[in-house]
């Protein structure tokens, strides 16, 4: 069966296994780390006269491509992350690209290694032809579906004070640009009590109790969280998701804690995040409970006047997609490469439904649309 080009890097990657182990121990080794994937990517670049490096160290290695229009010309980054999540439970070989009834399927088809195909697809079309009008940085990361982002780290670290004036993260959004996002934290709260047996529990301080009234007094700051509304974002939330504590039925518990989400907006810190927490707990008379504060992915916000918002709009116009810009309430990359001062969009073919699924899969047709929507980009769109 002959497949198109797209299809053809799509299927190797797939077949590559770069499987993020996001702390884990249990997953076989044969599928853990981006290094074969990024030395894929890297020779990929290479056979089409493109400069390549790898950064990074181990099995978590990222890629770095640099194709020159010329001195003067913009420079766009695109980067395509190179891990997936783990394949527990998944109901398909994972790693086998099947194509059927429109549908390439596997794990990281989707989620992101469709946006990288059609990248590179798009890009050996522009330079069989000379008409690459924009200098391009094709990155492909390590880490993005963990908060860790040594990829991002590395690949910055790599360009140092190359000009980038814009950049483009290759998340499925059916190809629709998105110009905002909110970004992610994460928060646990440890309640402090005194331990005694529970025949007599007045001699102790129950920490679960403690816990439950701050449970309710973040219940309260969420509703909150609601006045203050981003024009482009809308309003932050929180979401208690784990809790525990104690040691036994018949023992007043010293200890509990709980985890929560938190979704972010431009303008939030570890900082100002601990102070309204300390501040819901301390109205609600609650003391003895620790908090402690981790940043994830960076909120996205870019004007839909941007420049480079107005460059994907006319891009997907041309290749007949809705140009309307749109959010997403998941984070990407594209929020470090904001923070590091990058105008940053998100971009690319597939569902974020079909991402992390069972059966995760690409519609072929979004995947080639998608390589179009690249040759306008690279040709100056």
């Amino acid at each position: 069966m002959s497949f198109s080009t797209a299809v053809r890097h799509l299927r190797d990657y797939v077949a590559i296994p770069s499987v993020n182990p996001m702390g884990r121990s249990d997953i076989d080794a044969r599928w853990v780390g981006e290094t074969r994937y990024a030395e894929r990517v890297h020779e990929d670049l290479r056979r089409l006269g493109v400069d390549s490096v790898l950064v990074g160290e181990g099995g978590r290695r990222s890629v770095v491509g640099q194709a020159r229009a010329g001195r003067s010309s913009e420079t766009l980054l695109v980067a395509s992350h190179l891990d997936t999540v783990p394949v527990d439970n998944m109901v398909i070989d994972p790693f086998d690209p099947v194509i059927k009834d429109g549908r390439l399927f596997g794990r990281g088809s989707c989620d992101t290694k469709a946006g990288m195909a059609a990248l590179l697809a798009a890009l050996e079309r522009v330079t069989a032809r000379g008409t690459l009008a924009r200098n391009l940085v094709v990155v492909g990361e390590a880490d993005e579906e963990s908060s860790g982002s040594i990829g991002v780290r590395d690949v910055l670290a790599h360009l140092e004070s190359s000009r980038v004036d814009w950049s483009i993260a290759t998340e499925p959004t059916e190809l629709r640009v998105v110009n905002a996002h909110k970004g992610t934290a994460m928060a646990r709260l440890e309640a402090h009590g005194r331990a005694c047996h529970s025949s007599d529990p007045t001699r102790g301080k129950n920490a679960i109790v403690g816990l439950a009234r701050a449970v309710l007094a973040l219940e309260s700051l969420g509703v909150q969280l609601r006045e203050h509304v981003h024009p482009g974002l809308g309003h932050a939330t929180l979401s208690v998701g784990l809790v525990g504590g104690g040691h036994a039925p018949n023992i007043v518990p010293d200890r509990a804690w709980l985890a929560m989400d938190r979704r972010t907006l431009p303008g939030d810190t570890a900082e100002s995040i601990t102070r309204e927490i300390e501040a819901a707990l301390g109205a609600a008379g609650i003391d003895d409970v620790q908090i402690e504060i981790f940043m994830g992915k960076e909120p996205l916000f870019v004007a839909p006047e941007h420049a480079a918002v107005q460059a994907c709009r006319r891009a997907l116009e041309r290749s007949g997609c809705d140009a309307e810009p749109a959010t997403v309430a998941f984070g990407t990359d594209a929020g470090l490469f904001a923070r590091a001062g990058i105008p940053s969009l998100v971009l690319g073919p597939g569902s974020i439904a079909r991402a992390h699924t069972k059966d995760e899969y690409v519609e072929v047709d979004q995947l080639e649309r998608m390589v179009g929507v690249f040759e306008q980009l690279l040709e100056g769109a």
